[in-house]
């Protein structure tokens, strides 16, 4: 079977910055697939590359078998694109817009279809683009990616602005766009997004693919995170066990990631006067942090789980 999306050995510089190091990605048709990674990792790279709206240094890419660069106009009628940096005319109509998209696809035009995804999404296409606020700007790029059923669906950050209640719209269009066959290639900063709705993931971090696997798998590890507060700041060593990683310090309080199992943790802590314990769910940063980075305790990353509860 044709891979949906390919990426082989894809390299890409800006200047003296390495945007991509020699990228390899596969992703099978009828799939969501998940491109998660933090800003600037090189996602948006990599997608610009498919669309051929950038050109890699080296490398190749692949839509449905057909080279991004050599023979884009085949890859542009089977994709349907939805940029992170969304930028629409403004002097124009929602529904003169969509026309204007339909217009480069006169055999795939369905006003039924159209029509239906606006009233799913509470979008009013009469009204004029510059008059739209950001969710509804954002409405109108997904009515546009998804209108003409494309094979596959490139979309960056979908449902960024979006509410709760539309996120969850998009979501069941995307899989029901998956339902009948064809793929939905999505990149996210937003874990939890990505873990919701995607069967498989790729994480990358500086320009590299650290890993690629299905959700389920990764989610059935057995990675524990652990919040323990202390009668008093316990000893540094305290957790330097084996399969244990001291996340973050805060005075009597410490997090701490176990990948086999709770037992050590419990040993360790009942050598000192515990006052709480919580445990929590891994996301799937937390697995891939203990699976594929090899990185020691971080800060850094701790500050990212309190920035995004702060935002919750």
């Amino acid at each position: 079977m044709t891979a949906a999306i390919e990426l082989r050995g894809v390299v890409k510089h800006y200047g003296e910055t390495r945007a991509l190091g020699g990228i390899d990605l596969t992703v099978d048709a009828g799939r969501i697939f998940g491109f998660l990674g933090p800003n600037g990792a090189g996602k948006t790279t990599a997608i610009r590359i498919l669309l051929d709206l950038i050109r890699p240094d080296e490398g190749s890419a692949f839509v449905m078998g057909f080279n991004c660069q050599r023979e884009s106009v085949q890859v542009r009628k089977r994709v349907g694109y939805l940029a992170g940096d969304l930028r629409l005319y403004e002097g124009m109509r929602g529904n003169e817009f969509l026309n204007y998209i339909d217009s480069f696809r006169p055999e795939k035009k369905d006003a039924t279809y159209r029509d239906a995804l606006c009233e799913r999404l509470g979008l009013d296409p009469t009204k004029r683009i510059r008059a739209l606020s950001k969710g509804n700007r954002q409405k109108l790029g997904v009515v546009q990616a998804l209108m003409h059923r494309p094979e596959v669906l490139i979309l960056d950050e979908p449902t960024s602005g979006l509410d709760p209640l539309v996120q969850d719209e998009v979501v069941r269009l995307l899989e029901e766009a998956v339902s009948e066959g064809r793929t939905v290639f999505f990149s996210s900063h937003v874990l939890p997004e990505v873990e919701r709705i995607s069967q498989s993931v790729a994480f990358i971090r500086q320009g590299e693919l650290i890993a690629v696997e299905d959700v389920a798998a990764l989610k059935s590890r057995n990675v524990h995170v652990l919040e323990v507060t202390f009668s008093a700041p316990p000893p540094p060593s305290l957790f330097a066990l084996p399969g244990l990683k001291e996340l973050h310090r805060d005075g009597s309080t410490v997090r701490v990631q176990a990948q086999d199992g709770v037992d050590a943790v419990i040993k360790a802590c009942a050598t000192q006067t515990v006052i709480d314990l919580r445990t929590e769910q891994p996301s799937l940063e937390d697995v891939f942090l203990a699976y594929y980075t090899g990185d020691g305790p971080t800060g850094a990353h701790d500050e990212r789980r309190e920035a995004r509860r702060a935002s919750a």
